[in-house]
């Protein structure tokens, strides 16, 4: 009978990659290919190859250790060095030199590891197993991990791969953040209406909603833009007990492991200290939050009915299976359900912080990994539809000044009351007369309320105070401009060009850098 328990998934047909079938939002095979099984076991194995050379160029290994490791892990991963020694993981390029290791590839085969990683708890153990039967014997061979434990590895596997992430994900958040500022810009003062609680409240524009989107991208792309990526060196217990025995002195020896790697040299051992992952959690949670800002409007402002934005249309882009005259807002759809799942990833690794206990936890590290993995396909691929969506976002001012009209002249009923109860018989009680008339004539239409608002105001507003003179004319003039729900947008345009500048001083200049 055969034993398929003990055979790699591979080998049974079956593909143990998850390539976002089911989480279509990060389905492309760049985010795929940065954040998949490959690339962390690429990544673990690069870091084992710098960690090879830092030993050495400490004079811990003898000579030769270090580039017998490289080669070895360049085999395997298929990569190339890179300007800081570390190696790139390309997909089909042909390393410059290659010693056949004595291991064939399979045995980093990432289902393989998954299923040894059950033996000893984590995929690191398995990995320099076979990372360890690979190199030749000799020098390199005994350098392979020597003074590290597994969570050293994978911690900086982790914000390794995190890294190479980030940098796509900032280049579409900047790119989104130029064309929300471009809108804002363009649409300074087109009349919108804003809607607090799902109904009307005041005029507006839509200048000042790009404007405010743009606010919270642009802080999004400052977070991932800040974060730090330390390298995780404590050894067995966080003490580094064994580089000491070793004779090395631990913290400069960390350091150049991570300069060595591409990684930020870290303050101290992390293991049980989570903040790092934390931070990461947070940056990665709020290109979510930021991008769902703009989808949630664009999905209600996008409705048939509403009619104020569209999506870019692509071909093959929003099709409906059954209903082939629909255009779906699908990049819209796609941000919002990263952004409603990215919290609970977030909220995992606080979790996991909060329950970390002695110098290594069981269980609460663990959990890290699929949620972190998570995280940053949920971000980039939140910040690649936004940067499309943005880019090619359509917008419809004719729509927005007939939707702002639908209250009719009570939209500015605020502005009324303010600049005319001063000056209205019964003062806001007169106001407010008039106010309930126009009301009691919303069923006739926006036209025959603003009749009837007219006709009221004029009852009750003594002219000469109104105007400054005794003129109905000029009484006419002040109320065409009290009720003309453009004229009343308040601030709008200053806020507008305040968030410009800001991001202009801030996020501009900082990428310019």
């Amino acid at each position: 009978m055969t034993d398929h328990a003990a055979r790699p998934a591979s080998s049974q047909g079956l593909d143990p990659a998850d390539r976002g079938l089911l989480s279509p939002v990060w389905a492309s095979p760049d985010v795929a290919g940065e954040t998949g099984d490959a690339a962390i076991v690429a990544a673990m194995l690069e870091l084992e190859a710098a960690w090879a050379e830092t030993l050495e160029s400490a004079g811990l290994v003898e000579d030769g250790a270090g580039a017998a490791v490289r080669e070895v892990v360049r085999a395997v991963v298929g990569g190339q060095a890179t300007d800081d020694g570390g190696v790139a993981a390309q997909a089909g390029s042909a390393p410059s030199s290659v010693v056949e290791p004595r291991a064939t590839t399979t045995a980093f085969d990432a289902g393989r590891l998954a299923n040894a990683a059950q033996g000893g708890g984590n995929p690191v153990i398995p990995l320099v197993k076979a990372l360890r039967a690979a190199v030749p014997d000799g020098p390199g061979r005994a350098a392979v991990h020597r003074g590290l434990t597994s969570q050293d590895v994978l911690d900086s596997a982790l914000m390794l791969t995190a890294k190479r992430a980030s940098v796509r994900i900032h280049a579409d958040l900047a790119a989104a953040a130029d064309a929300l500022a471009d809108l804002a810009a363009q649409h300074r003062t087109t009349p919108q209406v804003a809607r607090t609680l799902a109904q009307h409240s005041l005029p507006s524009s839509f200048g000042l909603k790009a404007a405010n989107w743009l606010q919270g991208v642009a802080h999004a792309e400052r977070s991932v833009a800040a974060l730090a990526f330390p390298v995780q060196c404590g050894g067995a217990a966080g003490t580094n007990a064994s580089l000491v025995a070793l004779g090395a002195e631990p913290h400069a020896l960390a350091a150049d492991w991570a300069h060595r790697a591409g990684l930020d040299a870290a303050v101290a051992p992390w293991q049980s200290f989570r903040g790092p992952v934390a931070d990461l959690g947070h940056a990665l949670a709020a290109v979510c939050s930021a991008a769902g800002h703009v989808a949630n409007d664009v999905l209600l402002l996008s409705r048939p009915e509403i009619g104020e934005l569209g999506e870019p249309v692509a071909e093959g882009r929003g099709v409906s299976s059954a209903m082939p005259q629909k255009q779906n807002p699908a990049l819209s759809a796609l941000i919002r359900s990263a952004a409603l799942r990215a919290p609970a990833d977030a909220m995992q690794l606080e979790l996991a912080a909060a329950l970390s206990e002695d110098e290594r936890t069981g269980g609460a590290w663990h959990t890290e990994w699929p949620a972190l993995r998570e995280l940053l396909r949920l971000a980039a691929g939140s910040a690649a539809a936004l940067r499309e969506l943005a880019a090619g976002l359509r917008v419809f001012p004719d729509r927005m000044r007939a939707n702002l009209e639908l209250s009719g002249p009570l939209l500015v009923s605020e502005r009324i009351m303010l600049e005319l109860s001063d000056v209205a018989e019964g003062g806001r009680a007169g106001i407010q007369q008039a106010v309930d008339a126009a009301l009691a004539a919303s069923a006739a239409g926006p036209a025959e309320q603003a009749r009837v608002l007219r006709k009221e105001l004029r009852a009750v507003v003594r002219e000469g105070d109104a105007t400054r003179d005794a003129s109905a004319e000029d009484l006419e003039a002040r109320l065409d401009d009290l009720l003309d729900p453009a004229r009343y947008q308040g601030d709008a345009a200053g806020i507008v060009d305040r968030i410009l500048k800001n991001y202009e001083e801030s996020g501009a200049r900082r990428r310019r850098a």
